[in-house]
C-alpha cells in the first residue's frame, strides 16, 4: 500500500470510530425521546412524545400512586387532601376532586393529567381534553390493579425502575396476606362507610377485595354500586359478625357505638364494633395494604370469638 493509501485508510478508520462513538453517546437521547403509548382505564390510548416532566393529579389516591411510581418530583399540581407523602402537601392545589381551576391547570402547563374515572366530573375531563391536554384516566378497582397502575404511571413519567420496584413489593405483600388469611373460615362483615344515610361498599369496590382477602364475607357484596345506600332492616337480616366503620378521618366515628341498641346482631353480641382509617382502605394506593393488615387482624379477632 502506498503512503497516501495508508494515510487515507487510517483517516477513514478514525472517521468511522468517531461516528460510532457519537452514535453511542447519542443513544440515551434517542431512548429517552422514544414516544410512549399507554392504554388507560377508559380504554383510550394516551400518547406522549416523551416522558412527562409536569404532571397534575386530580385525586389524593393518584397523588400517592405517582409518588410510589417515582414520579413525585414531576407533580406540579394536586387536589385538596393530597396529604401523603408529606412532600405532597407542598405542591400547589388546583381545586377539589369535583371542582378544578382550569385556568390554573393551564398555567401549570402539564404534560399529562391523572384523572379519577368515577370521582372527577366527566365534563371537566372533556374540557381538559378539548384544550389539548393529555388525560390519563385511572380507576383501580381491585388489589391486583394497583401494581398495574404503578407500572403505567411509571411508563408515562419515565420512572419504570422505581415503579416496578414498588409494584413488586406490593405484589409480594399481597401474596403473603392472601396465603395467611384468604382460606380461613368466613366471617360476615358489614363495612359501614357512613351513618346517615347508611352506606356500605358493593362488590365492585376495592374495599370488597380487602374483606375477601382477609377471609371475610361482605354481606352486601352482591350489590354492583360502589357505595350503595342500605337500610337497617337489610343489615339486621344479614346479621354481620363484625361491623367495621370508616368515617371521614383517622378518628373513630361516634355513630359506630349506636349499634349497641341492637344486641341481637352477632357483631354487637360479641363486641365486634371496630374502626379503620379510611385513608388506608378507601384510597386506591399502595397504602391500602396497611389497611388490609388492620382489617385482617380485626376479622381474625372476630373469628376467634366465634370459635
Amino acid at each position: 500500500m502506498s503512503f497516501r493509501g495508508a494515510v487515507k485508510s487510517r483517516l477513514q478508520s478514525r472517521s468511522s470510530a468517531l461516528i460510532v462513538a457519537l452514535l453511542i453517546n447519542a443513544l440515551p437521547n434517542f431512548v429517552s425521546a422514544k414516544s410512549i403509548d399507554v392504554v388507560d382505564d377508559s380504554g383510550n390510548t394516551v400518547h406522549l412524545a416523551r416522558p412527562a416532566q409536569r404532571i397534575i393529579s386530580l385525586a389524593p389516591s393518584l397523588t400517592e400512586l405517582a409518588f410510589a411510581a417515582g414520579a413525585g418530583d414531576a407533580l406540579v399540581g394536586v387536589v385538596e387532601y393530597s396529604d401523603f407523602p408529606e412532600a405532597a402537601t407542598r405542591i400547589p392545589v388546583i381545586g377539589r376532586f369535583d371542582h378544578f381551576d382550569l385556568e390554573l391547570i393551564l398555567a401549570l402547563e402539564p404534560d399529562i393529567v391523572l384523572a379519577w374515572q368515577t370521582g372527577n366530573p366527566r365534563a371537566t375531563i372533556e374540557a381538559l381534553e378539548r384544550l389539548g391536554i393529555e388525560v390519563y384516566i385511572a380507576e383501580p378497582k381491585t388489589l391486583e390493579s394497583i401494581p398495574e397502575q404503578l407500572r403505567k404511571i411509571g411508563q408515562l413519567a419515565g420512572t419504570e425502575t422505581a415503579a416496578e420496584n414498588s409494584a413488586l413489593i406490593f405484589e409480594q405483600r399481597l401474596t403473603e396476606l392472601a396465603a395467611r388469611y384468604r382460606d380461613r373460615s368466613p366471617v360476615r362483615v358489614f363495612y359501614q362507610v357512613w351513618d346517615r344515610p347508611l352506606m356500605t361498599v358493593g362488590g365492585a369496590e376495592l374495599t370488597h377485595d380487602l374483606i375477601q382477602l382477609c377471609g371475610g364475607e361482605n354481606v352486601f357484596g352482591e350489590l354492583s354500586a360502589l357505595a350503595p345506600k342500605v337500610n337497617l332492616e337489610a343489615i339486621l337480616l344479614r346479621d354481620p359478625e363484625i361491623i367495621i366503620a370508616s368515617g371521614i378521618d383517622e378518628r373513630r366515628p361516634p355513630w359506630l357505638d349506636s349499634w349497641s341498641q341492637w344486641p341481637s346482631i352477632s357483631a354487637v353480641k360479641n363486641a365486634q364494633l371496630t374502626f379503620v382509617d379510611p385513608d388506608l382502605t378507601q384510597r386506591h394506593s399502595p397504602r391500602v395494604l396497611q389497611g388490609a393488615e388492620i382489617i385482617c387482624r380485626k376479622i381474625e379477632q372476630a373469628r376467634q370469638r366465634l370459635n
